[in-house]
């Protein structure tokens, strides 16, 4: 389990946009080596998103020990720090038996912050978080280019949350966001001997894979799951009403929007996710980290098992 030059407990990791086909490489690894499939996808971590978050299915699961998929209630507001902890939870349970972690999942977010740790940024001042957050996200980007040009320059002016979370920061503590990311903390790439992969398929094979992939969901029932969150009356800021899918099949659901228009809608946002994520993993880990393509899949998939063995 542990690697042969470090000596440390391994963790395998699998990451990459959405519909690479990441789940079903890391059922192969977790079967081959008796790893524990621990998950790093912000949209599967909730019990009300089954098939709209595309989870293992439950013969997939059954056939290989699997963490952090579907425990969380989508009442509940779900932080990247809060996973982080119990990815780590899940890892050590996983090296405590013996047994490799195999890390799979899309979500950057949660992969650099369980790796390298969290910026110790104290609490924000709740006035000023009150004040930045009824901000029109123009002004709130307008005010961080004066405040804080650098995180304006790394920021879609577009992206509310990321530019009022900058914004909320440099004006509470007086330094950036970025200068609070120096110093991060609780991280534990070093206690590991990382065996990562980064899939980065052909962007036209991913995007038919994506459009198949939502047929398949409304086939197996993903309106039910979307129904059932609104009968709920889940709050619209909540991450799981943010997931991708939810509101244009509500809004089909409540009679806005018809079928074709709801499926153009999923589709193309999913599509856009995916661009998003590609970008984010060519360009954000370590160079280090192997790229590969769908048809580099199987051969470094039998490098990691052997590794890990």
């Amino acid at each position: 389990m542990g690697s042969a030059s470090s000596g440390k407990p391994s963790v395998a990791l699998i990451a990459g946009p959405t519909a690479s086909g990441k789940s079903a490489l890391a059922l192969r690894i977790a079967q081959a080596t008796g790893g524990v499939i621990v998950n790093a996808d912000a949209s599967q971590v909730y019990a009300d998103l089954r098939i709209l978050s595309a989870r293992p299915s439950a013969a997939d699961m059954a056939s290989a020990p699997h963490r952090l998929f579907g425990h969380v209630d989508g009442a509940e507001s779900y932080s990247a720090a809060r996973w982080a902890q119990d990815a780590k939870a899940a890892i050590a349970e996983a090296h405590a038996l013996g047994k490799p972690a195999v890390l799979v999942g899309g979500t950057g977010l949660y992969i650099r912050t369980l790796l390298d740790g969290i910026a110790p940024v104290p609490d924000i001042d709740p006035d000023i978080r009150a004040s930045v957050r009824t901000m029109p996200v123009a002004m709130a980007y307008a005010a961080l280019q004066c405040e804080d040009p650098a995180a304006a320059a790394q920021l879609n002016a577009g992206d509310s949350s990321r530019v009022a979370r900058a914004l909320e920061v440099v004006r509470s503590t007086g330094r950036s966001l970025k200068a609070w990311q120096a110093h991060r903390t609780g991280g534990i790439a070093d206690s590991i001997s990382l065996h990562p992969l980064i899939l980065l398929p052909d962007r036209e094979w991913l995007f038919q894979r994506c459009d198949a992939r939502f047929d398949s969901m409304m086939a197996a029932g993903a309106a039910d799951e979307v129904a059932i969150l609104t009968i709920r009356k889940i709050a619209d800021s909540l991450p799981v009403m943010r997931a991708i899918g939810v509101r244009p099949i509500a809004a089909w659901l409540a009679g806005e929007i018809d079928a074709t228009t709801m499926a153009e809608r999923v589709k193309t946002d999913t599509r856009r996710y995916a661009k998003r994520q590609y970008t984010w993993f060519a360009n954000q880990p370590p160079d280090r980290w192997p790229r590969i393509r769908e048809t580099e899949y199987d051969n470094y998939i039998d490098q990691i098992i052997i590794r890990l063995r």
